[in-house]
């Protein structure tokens, strides 16, 4: 399996069906499988994970984003994705990636801070260390990954149906492919095997 980081080296793929409503799967969808066994991270390096959570407003563009909490959003982006197999696969979820989830959901507060300035007094604010940032940005994904998966969206979350794509989508119609592309492969891939079978027939 080759990974790449450098999400520059292949045509952007558009957003799946529904990632413009569910962040955390936007958040699934940002290892995407290539033909050849090959993978783009677009969150394989700390600048690539800056720039996906600024861009979804989960940190401000000032963000000293390291490393460590970089590796987290990958492993939360890992076990979200292993709960949202267990749905579309109608299997029990892995308790492992369950109590991720929850860990994350825990991990941000829920009411902004009481703080005292010497001149204009008491006023309530969230303060903004780089954890605190990650840790609501993990919360908020967490949040939003526990509600499609208990909403009215949930029956309709499917993976792609084109292989070798490991995208998910949220489900419009009959249509169960990500983006065009792998539409027009599946249809591609349909019809060649159907000339196969007829010409061995």
């Amino acid at each position: 399996m080759t990974c790449m980081d450098d999400p520059t080296t292949e045509p952007e793929l558009p957003p799946a069906p529904g990632e413009e409503r569910y962040p955390s799967l936007a958040l699934v969808n940002t290892v995407i499988a290539l033909p050849g066994g090959r993978f783009i991270d677009l969150l394989g390096t700390v600048p690539a994970a800056k720039r996906w959570l600024v861009e979804r407003d989960l940190a401000p563009v000032d963000t000293d984003l390291r490393e460590m909490c970089a590796s987290q959003l990958r492993s939360l982006r890992e076990q979200v994705r292993a709960l949202f197999a267990s749905r579309t696969a109608a299997l029990p979820a892995l308790p492992a990636a369950l109590s991720a989830v929850n860990d994350a959901l825990t991990r941000a507060p829920t009411a902004p801070l009481l703080l005292w300035d010497d001149k204009t007094g008491p006023y309530r604010a969230t303060t903004h260390p780089t954890t605190q940032i990650v840790d609501h940005a993990l919360a908020t994904l967490a949040a939003d990954a526990a509600d499609l998966l208990t909403g009215p969206d949930a029956e309709r979350l499917t993976a792609c149906g084109s292989t070798p794509c490991n995208r998910y989508l949220v489900r419009h119609g009959r249509r169960h492919w990500c983006s065009t592309r792998c539409g027009d492969r599946a249809r591609a891939a349909r019809a060649y095997a159907r000339r196969s079978r007829s010409g061995t027939g």
